[in-house]
């Protein structure tokens, strides 16, 4: 009798005697939820395979830098690494949400030429006429489009390297100051600087 009893509770694999249809701490509803919508616009500028020797050989992994804007003035770059493609990518936006700044801008272009310079990379800009478009290498352009700059000429002097030249046309961003800070740093007011 004893011995029925414990074949039959051994099948059950319940243990409390609860009713466990639901499964799950979340009691069965394992709908993803929907995030809501991003004011960002997300770009991917590049995706790199990359190794680590370890005493059992190499491991591989992707790192991807990406870039996120919401096309008014705000901008960041942020890098992911993981062993899929999709979880870097993942992990590069939330990096770059994390990064993102403030940019000067003077209507649909830059308010003055500048070169931002990071490493070896060097990269030049300038402002345009309305109707130019972006005048930009890929990694550049990814930036200009994210930050919403419409018109623009650019060039990449030296490394061509996506970390270096994002790195370096944000710290050519970063420099830029229209009338009205410059006028404040020196303790004078627009009128006179443009007068």
């Amino acid at each position: 009798m004893a011995e029925q009893q414990r074949s039959d509770n051994r099948g059950s694999g319940d243990r409390g005697g609860g009713d466990r249809r639901g499964g799950g701490r979340d009691g069965g509803r394992r709908r993803r939820e929907e995030a809501p919508p991003s004011e960002f616009s997300e770009k991917v500028v590049s995706i790199n395979r990359v190794s680590k020797t370890v005493k059992g050989g190499r491991i591989f992994k992707f790192s991807a830098l990406c870039v996120v804007g919401d096309g008014k003035g705000r901008v960041g770059f942020g890098l992911g690494k993981a062993g899929e493609i999709s979880e870097a990518i993942r992990k590069g936006i939330e990096d770059a949400k994390k990064n993102v700044e403030t940019i000067t801008l003077s209507g649909s272009t830059i308010p003055h030429e500048a070169i931002g310079v990071f490493g070896a990379g060097r990269v030049l800009m300038k402002p345009a006429k309305p109707g130019t478009g972006v005048i930009a290498g890929g990694p550049v352009r990814a930036v200009m489009e994210a930050v919403g700059i419409k018109d623009v000429y650019s060039k990449c002097l030296r490394s061509n390297n996506p970390q270096n030249v994002v790195h370096a046309t944000m710290e050519g961003l970063r420099s830029l100051r229209d009338a009205a800070q410059v006028a404040k740093i020196r303790g004078k007011s627009p009128e006179d600087l443009l007068g």
